[in-house]
């Protein structure tokens, strides 16, 4: 069985006492750098002489903080060794490898480990992906209850984490790919994917194609969940505008009728002089305003 060597967060002296040879210096670079907050690094799998160097990073959803971290797993992989370098984002914890590395077999070489690895990283998206639809189920089921502003402040975060899901999710499918299609090869020493690694690299690969139709599938979501927040917030404002326009009808009225007795024309309003002409003007408004309600009810405008 080949050697799986797991190291988190390690200093460069660690690193380099635990590799099993001198690596390339660009690689051994990547394996330095510290851990980000975003999808960066990209996702990649390059040959360098008689091993593999790998990057990967797995998205994280921490629902009760409606946030997404990304942790960073590399690799140097050879025929009887695999190195594995988990990064912790600050103020977050590390990728954990046991999953995989609990399903390795006795006869695994480097290659079948890395591939365990992979369809952990995998299996992890699919989970993310199902649980960005239910964040976004819930989001659909809160449309009404919600404030506007929150909803929308929502739905621009799950878009930005979908699009940063899928820039990192894209490049790993890839890598992937060119280890089904045989284009990742060492150039010296023993094979580090031969055909039975390959094959078992598809199921990883079928895994990933799936996360990114899921993802898809996920902007859809999102962007039926806008329409219908857009939909809400025109009928909203035409409940508004209908009740302006029945209050500004219903003034309508009182408003012509104490403009009309409002006139300086004395001798032509003989109810300026008749005793009951004030309560006279009252009861006419009262009544029209009812009139008008009654109206506006029946037609189910109010």
């Amino acid at each position: 069985m080949a050697e799986w060597i797991d190291l988190i967060d390690p200093t460069p002296d660690e690193l380099r006492e635990k590799l099993p040879r001198e690596l390339h210096e660009s690689a051994l670079e990547r394996l330095l750098a510290p851990a980000k907050h975003d999808d960066e690094p990209r996702p990649t799998l390059q040959t360098h002489g008689d091993y593999v160097f790998g990057v990967f990073l797995v998205a994280v959803a921490v629902p009760e903080e409606d946030r997404i971290f990304y942790q960073e797993v590399d690799a140097v992989v050879m025929h009887e060794v695999l190195v594995s370098v988990s990064k912790t984002p600050p103020g977050e914890h590390p990728y954990d490898p046991r999953p995989a590395r609990e399903a390795c077999r006795p006869d695994d070489n480097g290659g079948m480990m890395l591939y365990r690895l992979v369809d952990d990283i995998a299996e992890r998206y699919l989970n993310l992906v199902d649980e960005l639809d239910g964040e976004i189920d819930e989001l659909e089921d809160n449309v009404e209850a919600a404030p506007t502003v929150q909803t929308r402040e929502r739905l621009s975060v799950l878009r930005h984490d979908l699009l940063q899901i899928r820039r990192t999710l894209a490049p790993t499918r890839d890598a992937v790919r060119r280890v089904v299609d045989n284009v990742v090869e060492v150039q010296e020493g023993q094979e580090v994917f031969p055909h039975e690694v390959e094959v078992a690299f598809q199921s990883a690969y079928d895994k990933l194609l799936r996360a990114f139709e899921g993802l898809e599938l996920s902007r859809d979501l999102i962007a039926s969940v806008r329409d219908y927040l857009q939909a809400k917030i025109a009928n909203d404002q035409n409940e508004v505008v209908k009740k302006l326009t029945v209050i500004a009808s219903v003034l309508l009225l009182p408003t012509f009728i104490v403009g009309l007795y409002g006139q300086n024309f004395k001798h032509h309003f003989p109810e300026l002089g008749w005793q009951w002409g004030y309560a006279w003007s009252w009861g006419l408004i009262i009544v029209t305003t009812i009139a008008q309600l009654v109206f506006f009810r029946r037609r189910r405008w109010i």
